[in-house]
């Protein structure tokens, strides 16, 4: 058994998340200007550059924005925020995902998943499917909720890829953090059979070359996630 090092995190890194915590509960308002450099030292206890090096962090995030001779905003980061924006989200609160967040991820995979199955179905080969089965079989045989997720993930990687379209996979790969909290907490409330049966009735889709009846189950399987029988919200 291999035990990974133990490493505290910087007061830059301490200081940047304590702002997105009060952004992200709404402490801190969006619009909002912030005390300045010397003022938040002060009060964080902490140096200058540390409030520098952390809010210039926060703005390639898309929490903050600084205007020059007139100070520093809390920023819309629905507007200005990048992949990191949502993977910070994703962490929040000890990765545990807000409902909004589940709800917004999950219409948009309706609409990349509808994008992959219309481009794949029309263009994956004989010897591609049965690659995807092979992907299939591993969720199916998985033993813990961390393999079934890995398994899953790169079924659906795989499935991106047959699109033949190069910004379909690039885009999956960088939702990969949030889809794994989402299909562990799946696994964990309905287990890795759920998992294993809605992706393999994926692949009967492809295999058929049913596009009607794919994007119908993305669609069908995607909304039972969000307002279904099937939800995975938190409480």
């Amino acid at each position: 058994m291999e035990f990974e090092k133990i490493s505290s995190p910087s007061l830059r890194e301490l200081f940047a998340e304590q702002l997105v915590h009060m952004i992200l509960s709404g402490k801190l308002k969006i619009g909002e200007k912030l005390p300045t450099e010397r003022q938040l030292a002060e009060a964080m206890q902490v140096s200058r550059s540390v409030v520098n090096s952390g809010i210039s962090d926060l703005e390639k995030m898309g929490f903050l924005i600084v205007k020059p001779r007139s100070g520093t905003y809390v920023a819309d980061y629905r507007r200005k925020g990048t992949i990191d924006t949502l993977l910070t989200i994703m962490k929040y609160n000890g990765g545990r995902i807000r409902n909004e967040e589940i709800r917004s991820i999950f219409e948009v995979r309706i609409a990349l998943d509808t994008l992959a199955a219309q481009l794949c179905i029309s263009r994956i080969s004989d010897e591609e499917v049965q690659l995807l089965l092979e992907k299939i079989k591993h969720i199916q045989y998985a033993k813990t909720v961390t393999e079934a997720t890995q398994a899953a993930f790169e079924f659906q990687h795989e499935f991106a890829l047959s699109s033949k379209n190069t910004l379909i996979p690039l885009i999956f790969q960088s939702f990969q953090a949030p889809i794994f909290t989402m299909w562990e907490r799946f696994c964990n409330l309905y287990g890795i059979p759920a998992l294993y049966e809605s992706n393999y009735k994926m692949w009967t889709y492809i295999r058929d070359r049913d596009t009607k009846g794919a994007i119908a189950w993305i669609q069908s399987s995607m909304n039972e996630c969000i307002s279904g029988s099937r939800q995975i919200y938190y409480e």
